[in-house]
């Protein structure tokens, strides 16, 4: 069954790609090149328009006003957007507007392929969805450029025994993306062992890898099969490998170079064939030099590295990550209705940064379905969330559910509930007083010369930016170095040089 996608662009080169790579997947295609052609488009009574494919940079109605009016006619053909400005502001207004999915220009036919695909879904319309391998890459739920390349890197590797190191922070997946290499590989019906070198005592490191004979140290009443043997023919997964200790290191580089490995005890060595993943959170290179990882050992394991990108590098991954969650953890809980995640909460849940990435943003919707009661997942369901984002806040549109909290009320576990009415769209920026050179500026300005028409000092332009980040966002340290570029350790110790208190930002130093 052909889908009737509507393509909203008022660049004409830019309509004659979209509508080649749509055509290309099978849908007929109806163009616009404006929003008051769309919104006359979307009000025929006509053959329905399955879904939009809407520019949200327009001149007159620009794509945020075809999507107000889209929420006000109750047009349910689902809105993928796409921008040419990747700030995630222009996204989290897209998403509480509506929105369904959104790509970043220049956007590539196997993105807008996948977020076409996903969006007919939603609404039942496409009879054509693809056979979903029961493991491997099928399983890796990803929207972003970033993810799609680490994809296709990873599917490379899976063709060959290349040794492969994940890098990235905890929780961005980096052993489902090596399980998925396993299941894709020659070795996919043999083992795929996991060890966490992170978890393990020093002293016994050693015997759980490459196992040790009866009587081999004290305490050894059994002979003990390590790792190495377990996963012999199939995939070993070594995580967090940056943190073995120097004396395994040696022998973990001798069992990667021949094959063969020493079990404590034996008087021989003992052959194995496996395939080699290993991950870390660490930069490794930097722990060479630190001497607490071995340069031998770098290079043997570096030949294929692929670097994992945080979830708040790749936030075209989390709208989609969030449905599958509570696909998953709905059907868990044993609801027969499925769960609609509402616009507000996509637009919550893209504007925070995820510290602990993917695992965090899973443990928050697991919550956030079992605390639900109606059918719909909303913004109040994630307070922790919310209280994370000074400024944010969510523009309420429609009535609050009748499940919804009401300010200052408590829920059952003592915490206050998410206040959605008290919310704005937008943080207003405080006042700023007179720069501490006495020059009469706007609020939120900075001048760059002094009253005398001279070029100000550039310590005195950055002690002034510093201040008025901290005022701006009430403190949030985090928050105030992510916006200025630094690192947290950079913030403080520049504090410390221009003498700024963090409660005060504004007092001029004596």
């Amino acid at each position: 069954m052909t889908s009737r996608i509507l393509v909203v662009d008022d660049d004409p080169v830019q309509r004659r790609l979209l509508t080649a790579a749509i055509e290309r997947i099978g849908h007929s295609v109806i163009v616009a090149q404006d929003g008051e052609t769309a919104i006359a488009c979307l009000s025929q009574r006509g053959e329905a328009i399955d879904a939009v494919v809407l520019d949200l940079m327009m001149p007159g109605i620009d794509g945020l006003g075809v999507l107000d009016w889209m929420r006000a006619n109750a047009v349910e053909a689902p809105a993928i957007v796409q921008t040419g400005q990747g700030g995630i502001e222009t996204v989290v207004k897209a998403m509480r507007a509506g929105a369904f999915d959104f790509v970043v220009k220049p956007v590539s036919p196997e993105r807008l392929a996948f977020a076409i695909g996903n969006a007919l879904k939603a609404t039942h319309k496409d009879v054509r969805r693809p056979v979903k391998a029961p493991d491997g890459f099928g399983d890796i739920v990803a929207a972003s450029p970033a993810m799609d390349r680490v994809l296709k890197l990873a599917r490379r590797a899976a063709v060959s025994n290349i040794p492969v190191v994940l890098e990235g922070e905890s929780g961005v997946g980096k052993e489902m993306i090596a399980r998925a290499i396993q299941a894709e590989s020659q070795r996919r019906s043999r083992p795929f062992v996991t060890v966490n070198c992170g978890a393990i005592p020093d002293n016994l490191v050693e015997s759980i890898l490459f196992g040790h004979e009866k009587g081999a140290f004290t305490g050894a009443v059994d002979r003990h099969t390590g790792k190495f043997v377990e996963a012999d023919g199939g995939t070993l997964f070594l995580d967090e490998i940056g943190d073995l200790p120097l004396d395994v290191q040696v022998k973990l580089l001798r069992a990667v170079q021949t094959g063969e490995i020493e079990t404590v005890g034996a008087r021989l060595v003992q052959k194995v064939d496996i395939r080699l993943i290993s991950a870390t959170n660490k930069d490794l290179i930097e722990e060479v030099k630190a001497g607490r990882f071995r340069e031998d050992l770098y290079y043997r394991l570096n030949v294929y590295p692929i670097h994992v990108p945080a979830l708040r590098r790749r936030k075209e991954d989390i709208p989609e990550l969030v449905r599958h969650f509570t696909r998953r953890y709905a059907h868990l809980s044993g609801r027969a209705a499925e769960l609609v995640v509402e616009p507000q909460t996509l637009a919550l849940l893209t504007a925070y940064d995820w510290p602990g990435n993917i695992r965090e943003l899973e443990n928050a919707v697991h919550r956030a379905v079992v605390l639900c009661d109606g059918e719909r997942l909303t913004a109040d369901l994630f307070p922790q969330i919310a209280a994370q984002l000074p400024g944010y806040e969510i523009d309420q549109r429609e009535e609050p559910p009748a499940a919804a909290h009401s300010a200052g009320e408590t829920v059952d576990n003592g915490e206050k509930a998410f206040d959605a009415n008290a919310l704005v769209a937008e943080p207003e920026a405080p006042s700023v007083p007179a720069t501490p050179l006495g020059a009469e500026e706007p609020a939120g300005s900075l001048s760059a010369v002094t009253p005398d028409g001279e070029i100000r000092a550039l310590a005195e332009v950055e002690e002034e930016l510093i201040r008025f980040a901290l005022s701006f966002y009430n403190g949030q340290m985090s928050e105030v170095a992510r916006r200025l570029g630094i690192g947290r350790s950079t913030l403080y110790r520049k504090l410390k040089d221009y003498e700024i208190d963090p409660d005060d930002p504004l007092r001029v130093a004596a």
